[in-house]
């Protein structure tokens, strides 16, 4: 307690939140109302994404940063799923690319317009399939281009390269139960779970090997989170055995005991960590509450430093996070949070309060920027990479993002030619092949009635509605 009592100088200490004006949040936003623990959205220096509720289906909107105000119902949406979104997670190397897990067991990966969707988006860049049960967490690799973790209820973690299509690690007999989270280390060589048996596992996903594990790291039965920070240790979030919310520190070398625990409060909601690797502060929201929580991790004891909370009236459904090079640095904010309401988006920016107009280089280090430092193959023979960091001296400006291709390897090519069964399976399809010129006109006659037959509906809706007004005012 005499630790507690000395004041501790710390630059964030004064850190404030403030909720932006009304005409800044985004509104009329039906926020996805699935029973899931992910924070429901994904933010860049270009886009808000947030799943929302659909009928028949799953979707999620892209807004431009700059689309505030109320959104209309019409707006498009980013709906090929046929079951409901559960995550979505922008891609760090490219700003127009963002992958959704869904509860249909698949991966999507979609390419977002440049300027934002004008019609909604139904066809995937890629879709990957190789999950047996719902998909409710994707991460993208830190420094890898076109690497994308899915982990499923069916216990299975798997990476893919999404530039091919391909899964190409599948660790599905690791976890007995429900993966709670997984979160990659800085360079992305190691990753970090928290499971349904109160596992915290670190596991080297190349080699396919778990090589630490902390059994009860929460004895708790409600969810748990785990994160690594930038020095390699692991941040925990979680219940104790009466139901307390707890948070914890440890150094997957030795996992006995943790660096630091402490007991925050009993409220129910899961706690979501953000963590900025920049200052080390790491914000703590929990889903159903209205606040934020957030604290500096340093070397010197007690380790986790409790700097503050921002507190609100409206609970949050779910929570994004802007990448530090998306934040407004003349006005010293060192972070940026989307808090999602029943109805709306609310962005919260912390700031530092400094007196000086000048570039505070104190608070912005170089950052990690959209620059991938390795590609997808070097990643997964071995290589490993730090993030190419930037600079936000003169802020951050965007630059042109390359379109995502994928170039599917054709199966086939590496088969035998013993094979008969495959010339049996080519064999129809070159007979399709000659006929196409007919198929396509055949195509183009269907395409065109269906389109005069929804034209025929949309003037019947018009005309019944206006029929029901002239009723409605014989009636009055």
């Amino acid at each position: 307690d005499t630790m507690r009592r000395v004041v501790r100088q710390s630059k964030f200490r004064h850190v404030f939140g403030q909720a932006v004006k009304n005409d800044q949040c985004y509104d009329d936003i039906r926020v996805s109302r699935v029973t899931w623990d992910s924070s429901f959205c994904a933010v860049n220096p270009r886009f808000v994404a947030i799943i929302v509720d659909a009928s028949g289906g799953g979707a999620f909107l892209v807004l431009p940063l700059h689309k505030t105000g109320r959104i209309d119902k019409s707006y498009p949406t980013v709906c090929g799923h046929t079951g409901p979104v559960l995550d979505i997670d922008w891609c760090p190397h490219n700003d127009q690319v963002i992958a959704s897990g869904s509860e249909d067991c698949t991966v999507m990966v979609w390419q977002i317009p440049e300027n934002g969707l004008t019609l909604s988006l139904t066809e995937p860049v890629v879709v990957l399939e190789g999950h047996s049960k719902r998909v409710g967490i994707v991460a993208w690799h830190p420094t890898a281009r076109n690497v994308l973790l899915s982990a499923g209820c069916d216990n299975a973690i798997i990476i893919w390269n999404v530039g091919t299509g391909e899964a190409l690690i599948n660790l599905d007999d690791m976890h007995v139960d429900m993966i709670y989270n997984v979160s990659w280390n800085r360079n992305g060589s190691l990753i970090c779970t928290a499971s349904k048996d109160k596992k915290v596992r670190v596991i080297d996903p190349r080699k396919q090997e778990i090589i630490a594990e902390k059994d009860k790291a929460h004895e708790g039965a409600r969810p748990m989170r785990a994160i690594f920070l930038a020095d390699g240790n692991i941040f925990t979030t979680g219940f104790s055995r009466m139901s307390e919310r707890q948070l914890a520190l440890w150094n997957p070398k030795n996992m006995e005991e943790p660096i630091a625990l402490h007991e925050m409060d009993t409220s129910n909601g899961v706690l979501l960590p953000f963590y900025d690797p920049d200052t080390n502060i790491i914000y703590l929201c929990g889903k159903g509450d209205s606040s934020i929580r957030y604290f500096e991790i340093t070397d010197e004891s007690p380790y986790v430093h409790y700097l503050n909370t921002f507190s609100s009236k409206e609970p949050q459904r779910g929570m994004g996070f802007m990448p530090k090079r998306g934040l407004d640095v003349n006005k010293c904010e060192i972070a940026r949070f989307f808090k999602l309401h029943e109805r709306k988006c609310e962005p919260i920016i912390m700031t530092v309060p400094r007196k000086s107009d000048l570039f505070q280089d104190d608070l912005y280090p170089d950052t990690a920027g959209p620059e991938a430092a390795l590609e997808a193959e070097e990643w997964f023979e071995g290589k490993n990479a730090d993030p190419l960091l930037i600079s936000l001296k003169h802020g951050y400006i965007p630059g042109k993002n390359r379109d995502l291709k994928v170039v599917k390897k054709n199966i086939l090519d590496n088969k035998p030619a013993a094979n008969k069964k495959s010339d049996l399976i080519n064999a129809p399809k070159k007979a399709a092949d000659a006929s196409n010129p007919q198929n396509e006109a055949k195509l183009d006659e269907i395409l065109k009635e269906l389109k005069s037959i929804k034209d025929m509906i949309t003037n019947q809706d018009e005309r019944i509605s206006k029929l029901e007004q002239q009723m409605a005012k014989i009636a009055d």
